[in-house]
Parts: structure tokens; sequence; C-alpha cells
């Protein structure tokens, strides 16, 4: 018997502040049509299932994805992207801590974050982030699978050299009265066999992706029918009457409500009268004296 084993997965907690969910639209899959992505307000869709020993806890970050008809009534492919929210933003510099000068860091202005945001660059609540990088020359490319991920951040202000030079804003210093970040990542340190060989971990002025690693991106495929197993299942094993007098073909649901209603008739040589087939044609507008209650009722002449 193993001893000394201990189980360390367990779900994620992530808020509806921390998903972005996407969607595209096709009709069918031969016709894909434009597949032109749009967003949907996770706190719009998302209902958190809660424990049932804690009223007010999310059950191990369980929520319940709830489709707006308005968005997705039409008959379909529907793909939907759960992934963790991004925050796009830019480096403002590279440098390195008074305290720490041979790890390099990253600088973020916290002005140029959204409100909603703000709150995530608070001292150490970035760490376990992961950055990814946009392509120096064209901003709109990113760098395939080329990232690095926060160990840490604080607020940190610009030393100016105490020589009077230039301030290269080059070396940083802790301040929680200041309006930028000071970021470490990894890998951020030369390795011990090549000292000079500092990794890459971005450029001043480069545009990046932050994005929390609380949950794996998810992509589901959602078919809308106009039928599903119940209402299929009406036409087989639900209740159903035909009207002998003028050939109104009635299924009813398992509450015995009009499901579909249809006109049964024959269609007949013009000259000879003789039947050549027999119809079934939807009804357009529903005679609902043809109610389950109504034509099973014996008392009715």
């Amino acid at each position: 018997m193993a001893t000394g084993n201990y189980g360390t997965i367990r779900p994620a907690d992530p808020t509806v502040d921390d998903i972005e969910i996407l969607y595209c639209y096709s009709p069918d899959r031969e016709d894909l049509g434009s597949l032109t992505l749009q967003s949907l307000n996770p706190a719009e869709v998302l209902v958190p299932a809660m424990d049932p020993n804690v009223g007010t806890e999310v059950l191990g970050g369980l929520y319940t994805l709830k489709l707006p008809t308005q968005k997705f009534g039409s008959k379909g492919f529907y793909n939907v992207i759960i992934r963790p929210k991004q925050i796009r933003t830019q480096i403002i510099n590279c440098g390195v801590l008074t305290d720490l000068p041979d790890i390099k860091g990253l600088v973020f202005d916290i002005n140029t974050i959204s409100v909603d945001d703000e709150n995530r660059f608070e001292n150490g609540n970035l760490v376990g982030y992961r950055i990814e990088y946009l392509d120096t020359l064209n901003p709109t490319v990113k760098l395939p699978n080329f990232y690095t991920i926060i160990t840490s951040n604080n607020r940190a202000l610009p030393i100016t050299p105490a020589s009077g030079g230039a301030n290269t804003n080059d070396t940083w210093s802790l301040n929680d009265n200041s309006n930028t970040t000071f970021c470490t990542v990894t890998p951020a340190s030369s390795p011990s066999v090549n000292p000079n060989a500092f990794p890459d971990i971005g450029q001043p002025q480069q545009r990046v992706i932050i994005t929390n690693t609380f949950f794996d991106p998810v992509m589901l495929e959602i078919e809308m029918v106009e039928y599903d197993h119940e209402t299929l299942a009406y036409a087989l094993y639900s209740n159903q009457s035909k009207s002998l007098e003028d050939g109104i073909y009635t299924i009813y649901n398992f509450d015995n409500e009009i499901y579909k209603q249809y006109n049964l008739y024959e269609v007949k040589n013009q000259f000879t009268g003789k039947p050549l087939f027999e119809i079934r044609e939807q009804k357009s507008i529903i005679d609902t004296t043809k109610g389950f209650d109504n034509v099973t009722d014996t008392t009715v002449s």
C-alpha cells in the first residue's frame, strides 16, 4: 500500500469576469457561411451551479450555458468558444528592479487598462497569467507558440540615474503609489552555462495579450433542429385522432395538447374519378375544436 500520496487535481474557480464567449453560425456543414465570430456577455448566458452544502459558493466553477433564442433561434450549427478572458495592452519598458538587477521584467501602464480589468493589475493579482506576444512589425499577427508566465507583479516607479543622466526607465523600484506595474516572468534569467544568453521576454512598445490560466479553452458544436427526440416520439407514441367528416388528422403531445394537424384527402383522375394519391397536407391554421377532450367526449352527437 502506497503512503504519502495526495491528490492535487481540483476544479478551477473562474468567475464570469474571467471568461470570454464567442460564437459563429453556419446553416449546414456544406454551406459554412461567413463564420464571423460574435461575442456573448458571459453574465447573460452563464448560470452558476451553487454548492448544495454552501448556498453562496459556485460548485467548482461549474456553470450552465443558457442560449438566448434571439441569437440561437435558427436551424443549423453553432460553434461556441469559451476561453479565458484576454487583456490586450502594450509593454512600456523591459527593465530590472534595483534589488534584483539580474532578473529582467516587463512594465505595463495601468492607466491604459480598462476600468473592468484594473483590479487584476494590483500587486500579486497577475501571478500565473500568460503573456502572448504580437509581431512588432505587424501587430495584428500573434507570434505562434511563444509565451511567458507571470511570476510576480508589483507597482513600481522608474529610478533616475545617480549621475544625473537621462532617465531611460531601465531600473525600477517598487512603489505602491505608482501607475505602472513591474512583472517578472519565467523564463527570465540567463542559464548558468551561458550567462550572456538572456531569454527573449519582449520589447518596449510591443503589443501583448495577457490571459488568465484558470481553465482550458473549450469549443462546443451545438446543432439547432426543429424536432428533438420528444417531438419525434409524438408521431409514434402520442394520442392521435382523425375526423371522418372533414379529414382533419390531429397529433397530440403527451399532455394531450394539439401539436400538429393535417388535412387528409384523395387526388382522383379528373376524367375517370379513379383515386390516384392519398395526401396528408399540414394545416397552417389549427382547428382548435379538434382538441383531445373534445373529440373523446362521448356526449358530443
